[in-house]
């Protein structure tokens, strides 16, 4: 009896990640949540600019690149020219909350019918490690060598938050992969934000709060318990928005 197997919706291709990165864990997630809806063949994927923009090396189903940030706009495009199909958007912070910050806003007041997993690690990871929109207030960074100075270049921008405010968003929630406990949490999270696009529900986005080892200069550990110990309490997980409830 096979009791731990890869989703199929994952290829075998090796991920190109760094070490401890949580990318590959949520990778999963996604996968386990296709293959448990049976929409493997129907799904498909949008890839960011970012760490994750070989993400079409990973799934066993169709992915079109988009430019950086345009990934939402891409994937409403596709979806009305193909409303039987499932899209999704893979995002980082960088691509979403910084150069993509107009493309998510519309299309969550738009209430297109796409699902968006957004990464937050606080920081652009694939460049080097500048501050990114979602880094925290102190925060070190490789453009913010002293720390993030509000003053100077404002406060984080918390997506979810934002986002549940407009009428248009339909499910909108914060999850964490920094323990068994919490990527259980998101497990069941990503899969309802797919059952919501396929019963027409319309928006759903699922934030997911992640380490960067490499550029918090940190180990995988000490990175899932800063991740834990710093980003949890600014960025609170929970529903911030489900209008079916």
């Amino acid at each position: 009896m096979i009791v731990f197997d890869k989703p199929k919706s994952l290829s075998d291709k090796p991920m190109h990640y760094c070490p401890g990165c949580t990318h590959g864990i949520v990778h999963r997630l996604v996968g386990e949540a296709i293959d448990s809806l049976g929409i493997q063949g129907k799904t498909i994927g949008v890839a960011p600019v970012g760490c994750a923009v070989l993400v079409y090396e990973y799934f066993n189903f169709d992915f079109v690149q988009a430019a950086h940030g345009r990934a939402p706009a891409v994937a409403t495009g596709i979806k009305r020219a193909n409303p039987d199909n499932i899209v999704f958007t893979y995002q980082g912070d960088g691509d979403l909350a910084s150069i993509g910050t107009a493309e998510i806003v519309h299309a969550a007041a738009r209430n297109e019918n796409i699902t968006v997993v957004f990464i937050n690690n606080a920081i652009f990871g694939m460049t080097g490690g500048q501050m990114a929109p979602t880094s925290l207030p102190g925060q070190i960074t490789q453009t913010s060598p002293y720390g993030r100075d509000v003053k100077a270049c404002g406060y984080p921008v918390r997506v979810s938050e934002m986002l549940s405010t407009l009428d248009g968003a339909g499910y909108i929630e914060r999850v964490s992969v920094t323990s068994v406990k919490y990527i259980k949490q998101a497990a069941a999270a990503i899969k309802k934000a797919f059952e919501y696009q396929k019963e027409g529900k319309g928006f759903s986005l699922i934030e997911v709060i992640s380490t960067c080892p490499t550029n918090w200069g940190l180990s995988p550990s000490d990175a899932l318990k800063w991740a834990e110990e710093n980003m949890l309490p600014y960025y609170p997980l929970g529903v911030y928005k489900d209008r079916n409830n």
